[in-house]
């Protein structure tokens, strides 16, 4: 079983990109697809949960950078750790020119063919080292965790994330909890925080 991290902004994007990835017969072996909206958490979950192929379309948090700098913490873990294809919905050349210092396995537009970009994320699935070890492969963070994150990142309060998703208000508390314990995050402020600023 593969593991790959779709990093987007966009939760339509981010949705579509992986129901087409869980679809049978389009890769030689199943998928595990976790996706995110957040680059510092990005950035922890490619750290810790070791992704097989990251999914990234950097061109939609281009609003929030005050530095194409600071993406460097992001690209750094994502490259280190696995093969990085770029899946741009836009174009922005400062971006552009600044990914070219890491290593991408492929960097192609949100329009391009999926047969294309099937055959991009098969080629780096298959230049990934064979794993002896035969385990099972389980996401960084459960449905429901994704769920209240992703809620939690829009500034909803807890009473709004135990509405919305119909549980008890004690219970988002400890979601987010496990949320911070699981992505190392140092305080219930960190998922707000800026990416730190390199040299």
């Amino acid at each position: 079983m593969f593991k790959i991290l779709l990093i987007d902004r966009c939760n339509f994007a981010r949705t579509g990109l992986e129901n087409w990835l869980n679809q049978t017969g389009l890769f030689p072996s199943p998928l595990l697809v976790t996706g995110l909206n957040n680059l510092m958490l990005a950035k922890e979950h490619a750290l810790q949960w070791h992704p097989d192929l990251v999914i990234a379309d950097l061109y939609g948090f281009a609003s929030d950078l005050h530095h194409v700098q600071q993406l460097s913490s992001v690209l750094q873990a994502c490259s280190a750790q696995s093969p990085l294809l770029l899946l741009q919905s836009g174009v922005d050349a400062q971006i552009e020119n600044f990914c070219q210092q890491f290593p991408v396995w492929a960097s192609l537009s949100k329009s391009t063919s999926l047969v294309t970009l099937a055959n991009s994320i098969n080629d780096a699935l298959r230049s990934r080292p064979a794993d002896d070890e035969v385990n099972m492969a389980t996401p960084l963070l459960t449905r429901q965790e994704e769920k209240v994150l992703s809620l939690w990142m829009d500034g909803a309060n807890n009473h709004y994330i135990a509405t919305r998703l119909g549980i008890n208000g004690k219970t988002v508390y400890t979601y987010k909890r496990n949320i911070r314990m699981k992505l190392g995050m140092g305080n219930r402020f960190s998922p707000f925080l800026s990416l730190p600023e390199t040299a």
